[in-house]
């Protein structure tokens, strides 16, 4: 094991580690600190979650800090793990026996077995992971760096302490955090750890939905997640836990007329999205936003590739895909969804004349969702042709300032009819039934053309009109 003289006491500052210390030296036990917590402080942005390596018991160790600190701390247990876990002020320590791993091939759970420092450190994933650092008396912030870690986080590589190929069948979920840790960090897969992925990317069919669902959100949420995502397709893991999206990828000609390459533009969109805004659903509506165009792809003649109707498809495959990915299926689907099937209009109106009706209509669909909405389609504008993109980019000024017009003056947003459906029954002395539903839809439609103010007065004129020439008659 190589030992690297550096020491890191200086860096750890915060009380909980002197009671770690102290409490170590009551039990006789030896304690380091390990994983993300060293790697994230080496990197200069230290977290607020530990993670304690003890060679002896982690949940006795565990129980004498909290004692020790006596703020009244209380400690979760889980001893089918070994593990315990507890909150100090506002940071988070979670305790854990030393030990050694075995696996088998269909699963990615381990045979744990008691071990050394050492030991704990060959089962990491990575070597910028695997380096620790001593909360023990005698050798208090020694860095202790057995795969030379700390060489790999200057150089900016993820790599294997151990065979790759062992590292990712043992636990196939690993693939997607070298993915995510790349994304995440900018930094670069070593080459032999990259071609070990593509020849395991198989093995990720036994690690759950949720797990990794859980890591692809992380790759969503880091600064680029573009990085991830053709990671993710060049080792072949895409088309395995995301088949709808690496389906996007390719251009096909005919006839000398050729369509982008779906899969790369929904990267440049993500990405702009990313760039603007940490909203995770958000930046899934731009991973989805053209999800349908495989299947909606059509040739014509005379005007080549076209894509017709691929939006409202689209928000059609949006449940789907949540409810196989296990993603929320309330308020946050249906978020998606919404965006997915409006992302066109804005854009439509930008390419032609905007009247004020067609203002008012997506100003109504989109509800409180309209300025992500508008985020989304300026994110998705592109065009080969910089002319092209000057026009659609200046013409989409035109529509927003139109949308704040609109609103100011008609207040569409989150839109309730002026006259309610009891105002409609009481008038004209009749029951709920189809007359009531086509008196509203006439008055919305009324108010989003421009026909009528949208306000209680101008409404009800109208519907007395429209109760005549449904053979109502007002109430006397």
């Amino acid at each position: 094991m190589q030992n690297q003289t550096q020491n890191l006491a200086a860096y750890l500052s915060n009380p909980v580690f002197p009671l770690i210390t102290q409490s170590a030296g009551n039990l006789g036990c030896r304690a380091f600190v390990v994983g993300g917590f060293v790697r994230d402080l080496l990197l200069g942005h230290p977290s607020k979650d530990i993670d304690v390596v003890v060679e002896g018991h982690g949940i006795e160790l565990a129980l004498k800090v909290a004692e020790k600190a006596g703020e009244n701390i209380k400690v979760r247990v889980f001893k089918n793990f070994g593990t315990a876990m507890l909150r100090f002020r506002d940071w988070e320590i979670e305790f854990v026996g030393a030990r050694k791993e075995s696996y088998r091939s269909t699963s990615r759970k381990p045979i744990v077995e008691d071990g050394t420092l050492e030991d704990d450190q060959k089962r990491r994933d990575f070597t910028i992971n695997a380096m620790s650092i001593s909360l023990n008396k005698s050798d208090f912030g020694q860095l202790t760096d057995p795969f030379n870690g700390l060489q790999d986080l200057q150089d900016k590589i993820i790599r294997t302490p151990l065979d790759p190929d062992i590292t990712y069948s043992d636990d196939p979920l690993r693939m997607m955090r070298a993915v995510r840790f790349a994304a995440q960090l900018d930094f670069t897969i070593e080459d032999e750890s990259l071609k070990a992925i593509s020849r395991n990317a198989k093995r990720i069919k036994i690690v759950s939905t949720e797990r990794i669902t859980d890591e692809l959100n992380k790759i969503i949420l880091s600064p680029k997640p573009s990085v991830g995502f053709k990671l993710l397709y060049r080792t072949g893991l895409l088309a395995l836990i995301f088949p709808e999206l690496a389906a996007l990828q390719g251009a096909e000609y005919k006839d000398g007329k050729g369509h982008k390459d779906n899969f790369y533009h929904t990267l440049i969109v993500l990405d702009n999205i990313a760039a603007k805004s940490d909203n995770l659903w958000l930046r899934w509506a731009a991973l989805l936003h053209d999800i349908a165009k495989p299947l909606a792809k059509k040739w014509v003649d005379g005007t080549g590739w076209t894509f017709h109707g691929h939006e409202f498809t689209g928000a059609k495959m949006v449940p789907g895909i949540f409810r196989r990915l296990k993603l929320p299926m309330g308020e946050q689907m249906r978020y998606v969804q919404k965006l997915v099937a409006l992302h066109h209009r804005p854009i439509v109106l930008s390419q032609d004349y905007v009247n004020d009706s067609a203002i008012r209509r997506l100003l109504f669909d989109a509800g409180d969702n309209i300025d992500d909405l508008m985020s989304l389609c300026d994110a998705d504008m592109s065009s080969k042709i910089p002319e092209k993109i000057r026009q659609y980019k200046k013409n989409f000024e035109i529509v927003r300032k139109k949308l704040v017009e609109i609103e100011e003056k008609d207040r569409l947003r989150n839109w309730q009819p002026p006259v309610s459906g009891e105002v409609i029954m009481k008038t004209f002395d009749i029951k709920p039934g189809p007359q009531v539903g086509i008196i509203k839809t006439a008055i919305r439609e009324a108010i989003l053309d421009g026909k009528i103010k949208n306000d209680f007065d101008d409404a009800f004129a109208f519907m007395l009109e429209e109760g005549k020439k449904l053979g109502l008659k007002k109430k006397k």
